[in-house]
């Protein structure tokens, strides 16, 4: 059954802690997380698989009653160069919907996480999952402190896909309406991938870093995201093209009532520009998201100053946000905030010595560095603190 570390027990819920769990174990836990709102594919086991591929260990903390799994968490784990072993969780832990006692099963989860970042780990960072405050209230009073590492994104733009298509294209900016009649007069076409497409959109996504300011996947990675991901379901690729050339490509991924963006690319030269091709894609997308029945489609997440002004009310203008959101805030959708991030830092004079380094540039280049290998992207922005471009926006956590 894989290596046991401990069993901290919460009342009438034990929590186990294995980095593999056997099949059966990790089918149920699947399960759960791909019914639980507010989480996200990188809590599947299978993005553990991916994950290890570059380095990374899974430790899944599992949650039971009375025989049955009723929460838990995948942290995956990897020694960084002058840190120590770092543990990252993002959007967990989880709890069943509709678990009894929900409570006492999210308090024995917190226990053993607390236990984790005191005895094993050297730094451990949490982003809770959508609807979670009240677990980033118990680490916080547990010597968890907020974190702004930014394991994941904090927030994000969303479109409620359970209103009709007419009402939800009726909050699209002005020129984006427009577009939704003329894409077609215009030569703009856009079709489902596959994983033959893989290597287009690497193409596609060097283009953008060159733009954007990034460092993309590798090609190797991107192929085995697609495939494993697509193989269970929880992938979808568009590609859309302009007189039959393709120019952008779009990968999103979906867990639970949720579809959101994860990798995409785009060739700004020549027409393509100015005919809003990746708005098309995401047209497409929105239309079969809806049809394949899910509650949510997720842009991606935003920049921090992109959602603190959406989320505050002042009336921003899209021009006025950074060029990578604009595309995303055109659509009409709601922003949102996920929970508090936390972070366990140990022992102190790392802590310390962690601090002061987001004071220097080095510093921040080599948390920067750290973030990269954490999340999967290679992002070389101005600091650890800044959001990802994921498209690496939407994470590659």
């Amino acid at each position: 059954m894989g290596k046991n570390h401990d069993v901290s027990p919460g009342g009438l819920v034990d929590v186990v802690a294995r980095e593999d769990p056997g099949p059966d174990a990790l089918r149920a836990w699947d399960l759960l997380v791909d019914r639980t709102p507010g989480t996200d594919v990188t809590q599947l086991s299978v993005w553990a698989g991916l994950r290890g591929r570059v380095g990374f260990t899974p430790l899944y903390l599992l949650a039971y009653r009375g025989g049955e799994l009723v929460g838990g968490a995948q942290i995956l784990t990897r020694r960084v160069p002058m840190l120590g072993l770092v543990g990252y969780l993002p959007y967990g832990p989880l709890v069943a919907p509709g678990a009894a006692a929900a409570a006492d099963v999210r308090r024995a989860l917190v226990d053993a996480i607390v236990a984790l970042g005191q005895r094993r780990l050297r730094i451990l960072f949490v982003q809770p999952p959508e609807g979670a405050q009240d677990t980033s209230n118990e680490l916080l009073h547990r010597g968890f402190r907020p974190s702004e590492a930014g394991i994941a994104p904090q927030g994000s733009i969303r479109i409620d896909l359970t209103a009709d298509l007419a009402e939800i294209r009726g909050r699209f900016g002005k020129r984006l309406k427009s577009w939704t009649n003329r894409w077609e007069s215009r030569g703009v076409t856009i079709r489902a991938g596959d994983e033959r497409d893989i290597p287009l959109l690497a193409e596609l996504m060097a283009s953008s870093a060159q733009h954007q300011g990034y460092t993309p996947l590798p090609l190797d990675y991107m192929m085995a995201l697609y495939r494993e991901l697509a193989a269970t379901g929880h992938a979808v690729l568009y590609v859309g093209e302009v007189d039959g050339v393709p120019v952008a490509a779009d990968l999103m991924t979906g867990c639970g009532a949720m579809v959101r963006g994860r990798l995409s690319g785009f060739d700004r030269s020549g027409e393509a520009m100015r005919l809003s091709v990746p708005a098309a894609i995401r047209w497409e997308m929105i239309k079969w998201a809806k049809e394949q029945g899910y509650r949510w489609f997720d842009f991606g997440g935003l920049r921090q100053e992109t959602l603190a002004a959406l989320l505050d009310g002042s009336d921003c203008r899209t021009d006025t946000l950074p060029t990578a959101d604009q595309p995303k805030v055109t659509f009409g959708g709601t922003a949102f905030r996920y929970p508090t991030p936390v972070e366990m830092i140990r022992p102190a004079a790392l802590r310390t010595v962690y601090d002061v380094a987001w004071r220097s540039e080095t510093g921040r280049r080599l948390f920067a560095d750290a973030k990269s290998l954490l999340r999967g992207t290679r992002w070389r922005g101005p600091d650890l603190r800044a959001a990802d471009r994921a498209s690496p926006g939407a994470s590659a956590s």
